[in-house]
């Protein structure tokens, strides 16, 4: 055991959280210290939700958005704009997205964007499963609104090479987003804009 740490099990659940994106081992003490501070049935509970969150959620099967049932909410919408497809690079963006209010179909998941540098190609994302939605015939529209950096215009670009034979629009959300930003840190006035005043994507930045 550390010697700064007066208990094994305390440096051990400062290290689980100190695992978790951009929480260090100050931040990840002061969130243990809380938790210790608590009523063991509100530990218990925040315990379970995230065990329960890991075993039982799922992944839409149409868009790879996160569900609680095999298709999401969206997708399973008849209110929906099935038509056009909003290709995003996570979940965190179509929550950004809907904050907008202002897109009314459907969106498709990527789980990432193609990155040499991070080992992560085109096969490593929902790509084919993109090309296949588009393959049935019900898709008019593809919306590229992924975030405007090297890696985001590469997946565009890779994309838009998939579908280049096939009988459907490729629209890029308007470059309001300053080049380098990432789509979930955009405002939602500037986003809802991009997506309204969205351009016909040629292949090119």
């Amino acid at each position: 055991m550390n010697q700064q740490y007066p208990s094994a099990l305390l440096e051990k659940a400062v290290g689980e959280f100190a695992k978790l994106p951009g929480i260090g081992k100050k931040t990840a003490m002061r969130l243990v210290l809380h938790l210790l501070r608590q009523d063991s049935s509100v530990v218990e509970a925040f315990g379970n939700a995230i065990v329960t969150l890991k075993r039982e959620v799922k992944y839409c099967k149409v868009c790879h958005n996160i569900s609680d049932t095999d298709t999401c909410q969206l997708c399973s919408n008849p209110l929906r704009d099935a038509s056009t497809v909003c290709v995003v690079e996570n979940i965190r963006d179509v929550m950004a997205v809907e904050a907008t209010q202002q897109f009314k179909g459907l969106y498709h998941v990527l789980g990432g964007v193609i990155s040499p540098m991070d080992g992560v190609g085109p096969s490593d994302l929902q790509i084919e499963s993109l090309v296949k939605r588009v393959e049935e015939g019900s898709v008019k529209e593809v919306i590229l609104a992924l975030s405007s950096t090297m890696e985001g215009d590469t997946t565009n670009f890779y994309i838009f090479r998939k579908l280049a034979k096939a009988n459907v629009k490729l629209s890029v959300i308007a470059r309001g987003i300053s080049i380098g930003d990432e789509l979930e840190y955009t405002d939602e006035v500037t986003l809802g804009r991009s997506i309204v005043n969205r351009t016909t994507f040629t292949g090119t930045v």
